[in-house]
């Protein structure tokens, strides 16, 4: 294959990975814009809410490692387009009228579809661009921000004038569209290049448990810090309307974030720049306990570049250290990622219940700062050591 029609199957293969991982993602946070829709229609209460929630975030993200496993042998494009099929299954299943329990089942079942996105797409990514692929992963990764932010405003417009049965309806023809997109867009070609590469591979494993670790811990500090971020600013004196504005320039700064730091990686280094990153984020996260209200809503867009723009960085690096199996490896990323997503807003919220808000934050921000000496770790582990310094004749002589 010669240059040019390489760089154009590298292209199409990110763009068919973004669309798909923004599609997906907007499916994830879309849910959101349903939950008082569905409190009302089934007299339902916050708890019971916040259950039926995890149905699909649980089933995503524990199915990555056993989805991701099953699917070994499938070439992308089959994987991408089941993973789509399902989801969106899963979407017309909410809609009929099945009542609670359909509801629930079409949230297992759409949950099961994005479980198989994640890693399959990232390989996508990773396969296409070899060595290169930092940046791609880094461009998959703010696609996926993008979806965050269109799909479920688009959903809670269309709310406005459809019953939520069609909504979700048309959700699923999305689905449908990006699946004759993916056809057209990806190559059929087998998956079995990632199962080669796991013969001949020669990253340690040790270095991608730090990996995993880190991306836990940024991930918990990112969901720590929102969970209390409304309170801040209700404290401030902040109203509802407030709170909004403060939650979108948090999310506006980590778009540019994922887009803008998988290419400075590449140019500081990985250690470097989650360091920067993450002592940035500490010391940011602590000024907002101590400031006013417009020093706080001016200082969220660079919190929000630090704490997404770091996830960048760390998904670039698990091809690195993936010890071959990279599709296995970004499940277990995505795994570990996902479940800290889930949990440490509750632990947070039990440390700040049994002592202050204050604490709680103070912890979220902690967090970042235990990644430095993790981070310090992974750097024996990565590609690219110091070029040793070249020996003058005269040494090359005596030698």
């Amino acid at each position: 294959m010669n240059r040019r029609n390489r760089r154009h199957t590298q292209k199409r293969s990110l763009v068919a990975a973004s669309i798909t991982h923004a599609l997906h993602d907007g499916y994830t946070d879309a849910l959101y814009a349903f939950m008082p829709v569905w409190q009302d229609q089934f007299g339902l209460s916050y708890a019971a809410l916040a259950v039926i929630r995890s149905l699909y975030y649980a089933t995503m993200g524990g199915l990555q490692l056993p989805a991701n496993r099953l699917l070994r042998g499938w070439s992308a494009r089959a994987a991408l387009i089941l993973s789509t099929a399902i989801a969106a299954t899963g979407l017309v299943i909410m809609a009929l009228p099945f009542g609670l329990a359909g509801l629930c089942v079409g949230l297992v079942v759409a949950g099961i579809g994005s479980s198989i996105q994640h890693p399959r797409a990232s390989l996508l990514v990773t396969d296409s661009y070899g060595e290169a692929a930092r940046r791609p992963l880094g461009i998959y990764n703010f696609a996926g921000d993008l979806g965050k932010a269109v799909v479920p405003a688009l959903v809670a417009l269309l709310l406005t004038v459809l019953a939520w049965q069609p909504v979700l309806g048309l959700m699923a023809i999305l689905g449908i569209a990006l699946i004759c997109t993916l056809v057209r867009l990806v190559p059929p070609v087998s998956a079995a290049k990632d199962r080669e590469r796991g013969a001949t591979a020669t990253r340690r494993r040790g270095g991608f448990r730090i990996l995993t670790v880190i991306g836990g811990f940024d991930t918990a500090t990112r969901m720590g810090y929102l969970l209390f971020l409304p309170f801040l600013v209700q404290g401030l004196g902040g109203g509802l309307p407030m709170v909004g504005v403060a939650l979108a320039l948090l999310f506006i700064g980590g778009a540019f974030g994922k887009a803008l730091f998988g290419g400075l990686g590449e140019r500081l280094g990985v250690v470097r720049t989650v360091m920067m990153t993450e002592a940035i984020a500490a010391l940011l996260i602590v000024t907002t306990l101590f400031t006013p209200l417009i020093l706080m809503l001016i200082l969220l867009p660079l919190l929000g570049l630090v704490l997404n723009g770091t996830s960048s960085v760390l998904y670039g690096t698990v091809p690195e250290l993936s010890d071959g199996d990279t599709g296995r490896a970004f499940a277990v990323f995505y795994t570990s990622v996902i479940g800290s997503g889930g949990l440490a807003p509750i632990l947070y919220g039990a440390i700040a219940d049994h002592s202050s808000r204050t604490v709680g934050v103070i912890a979220a921000a902690a967090t970042a700062v235990l990644i430095i000496p993790l981070v310090l770790a992974l750097g024996p582990y990565m590609r690219s050591p110091p070029a040793e310094p070249q020996r003058s004749c005269n040494q090359s002589e005596t030698q």
